[in-house]
């Protein structure tokens, strides 16, 4: 629909005034809700052309559209703002012209697609997921399908922070305390056996801390120089030199946490193309700060640590590789940067990560652009806002987090109580109930996330997430099923859905709504993609769903008596189901046959 209003534009500029438009100077956007008219053009860069004012300019731009384009029905001029109203048998026309587009929204990578890396995950082998790891999850895996639909090829990454003091704390406490016991002998899923021992060891921490307090240590000094963190440290140094038995312990550990994070994958529907481990790009990122070093873009302290001066830059001092050798977050994530450019040369590298590590992404960019490697340019941070409860914060060392897997099994639990109480799930059987309860409680669980901003910080409310009305994914999906229930009832009727008639129907004003709304959906995907921002793609679908509810409310459509209004009725039916499938899609929320 632009496109036809800008090549009747051109014509206007080139009668009028004798003169070619450029792009540039043809601003065209959607009317704001407050006027009246489908698509707005900026009149003032064509004052130039015109000679005369912007607002004279748009008047006499708005009254030959409307004498020489039968697309055009009407316009009004506001200051410099010409609003033009599209005929509604226009927008009939767009609806048959979409109805034939394959895949509609999404572009195919061409020979100029870009590659661009979305890491997203990242969890430790400390701990299990988490609602941190969920929102995280959810927003990395939707942005990598948005980026790909926008025409992008799109390699899914995930890092796995598998060495480090945090993972020698939960060995230690492990070899203390465990007496020998496994997931196996315990019945409990890897990762949550794991992530016990980490409470346990902060637990032990804190008590041997607060006896050094009470002898006059510093709160600080008492972590330090505990005798539990002291044992922590000397292990993540054997680690390092290749001590035998200690990798051994390590090996077993993650083996028992990376079963457990399949399960939750599996149940959130998130996957990767490649995943990285810390425990190999340290070693890439220690080689890079040695060879950094003798090049003399960073130094050595006395005590032996090297450190990268960026304050010139208005930052910091950054630690590289601490007095002992070992490596920190930032040697792992330069390592893991060369690596995956060497993998893939990409465009560009998105980092799905929350906004508390802002600044350390400044840092790792700044120091590769240092350190000559000029891609690094193309790094961008996905920053997104914390996720809370209504209670508050979530604390992993104290245990006071809610576990991605029990949210999943409520979540789905809400569902299927809820659904049973609206007598939703009569006539399917128990294993069409549960797979349905399922789709239910996780497209509540997704929509909710990720229909807010990401760079909003959100409280997480699972009561509220799941409701057949209002802004829900239940909401969506349940619009989508009656849409699949109506082309169903049709097909048994034998009522089709005539695609060469679709163009030669007059739609009344809600069935205009809903096409406009279709005609959006390919510019808001590469605006989400663009914007990096599932939530655009979230709201659109409730937009969608709510108007052709309305629609759907005040019409019939297999009802209509009129033959080429009913098979106009079912292809618009027809059409908005699909787009809610493809954007209940790009967001990893299944779209159900039957609710």
């Amino acid at each position: 629909m632009e496109n036809l209003l800008r090549t009747g534009i051109r014509e206007a500029v080139r009668s009028l005034y004798g003169k070619d438009a450029s792009d540039d100077q043809l601003q065209i956007q959607k009317t704001r809700k407050e006027f009246e008219g489908d698509l707005t053009l900026v009149a003032f860069p064509l004052a130039s052309l015109s000679q005369r004012s912007p607002e004279k300019t748009a008047g006499e731009i708005g009254e030959y559209l409307a004498a020489h384009l039968d697309a055009v029905s009407g316009y009004n001029v506001i200051k410099g703002f010409l609003n033009v109203t599209i005929a509604p048998a226009e927008w009939a026309r767009t609806l048959q012209e979409i109805s034939g587009v394959t895949r509609y929204g999404f572009m195919v990578p061409g020979p100029e697609a870009e590659t661009v890396v979305i890491e997203y995950s990242s969890p430790n082998t400390n701990k299990p997921l988490h609602l941190g790891h969920i929102r995280n999850n959810l927003l990395g895996f939707s942005l990598s399908r948005i980026c790909e639909a926008a025409g992008n090829n799109v390699i899914r990454t995930n890092i796995v922070n598998d060495r480090g003091i945090h993972i020698c704390k939960s060995m230690v406490a492990w070899q203390k305390f465990a007496n020998g016991a496994t997931p196996a002998t315990t019945g409990k899923k890897g990762d949550h056996f794991v992530g016990d021992y980490y409470v346990l060891f902060e637990k032990q921490l804190r008590e041997e801390a607060e006896k050094l307090i009470a002898a006059g240590a510093t709160p600080e000094e008492a972590r330090d120089n505990a005798p539990l963190m002291q044992e922590a440290r000397r292990m993540l140094v054997k680690w390092e030199a290749g001590d035998p038995d200690t990798v051994s312990l390590w090996q077993m550990m993650n083996s028992w946490v990376y079963e457990g994070f399949d399960v939750t994958y599996r149940a959130l529907g998130v996957e990767f193309d490649k995943i990285y481990y810390e425990s190999d790009t340290y070693k890439v990122g220690k080689e890079i700060v040695l060879r950094s070093l003798g090049e003399g873009h960073l130094v050595r302290r006395d005590d032996g640590s090297v450190w990268i001066d960026l304050t010139a830059d208005k930052l910091d001092q950054k630690l590289l590789l601490r007095s002992d050798g070992t490596a920190v977050y930032m040697t792992q994530d330069l390592g893991t940067a060369v690596i995956r450019y060497n993998d893939y040369h990409f465009n560009r590298h998105i980092y799905v990560v929350g906004n508390e590590q802002n600044y350390h992404f400044q840092v790792l960019a700044l120091t590769l652009l240092r350190m000559g490697y000029d891609w690094a340019g193309g790094l961008h941070h996905f920053s997104y806002g914390m996720v809370e409860l209504p209670e508050g914060k979530m604390k992993s060392r104290e245990g006071k987090v809610v576990d991605a897997d029990d949210l999943i099994a409520e979540m789905t639990e809400t569902a299927t109580v809820m659904s049973q109480e609206l007598g939703k799930l009569g006539g399917y059987n128990e294993t069409e109930k549960r797979n349905i309860c399922r789709q239910i409680g996780l497209g509540a669980l997704k929509y909710y996330i990720l229909k807010v901003d990401p760079r909003k910080n959100m409280t997480f409310n699972p009561a509220e997430s799941i409701d057949f009305n209002g802004n829900t994914g239940p909401f969506i999906q349940y619009t989508y099923a009656r849409i699949r229930s109506v082309m169903k009832k049709a097909g048994e009727t034998g009522v089709k859905a005539a695609n060469e008639t679709v163009g030669g129907v007059i739609p009344n004003l809600k069935e205009v709504s809903v096409i406009k709304l279709l005609n959006d959906f390919p510019a808001l995907v590469r605006e989400a993609a663009t914007g990096m921002s599932p939530a655009l793609i979230a709201n659109y679908c409730y937009e969608l769903a709510r108007e052709f509810n309305q629609f759907y409310h005040d019409f019939t459509i297999l009802g209509e008596s009129d033959e080429m209004l009913r098979s106009f009725r079912l292809r618009l039916s027809e059409m908005t189901g699909k787009v809610l499938e493809s954007g209940l899609w790009l967001l990893g929320i299944e779209a159900p046959e039957r609710m």
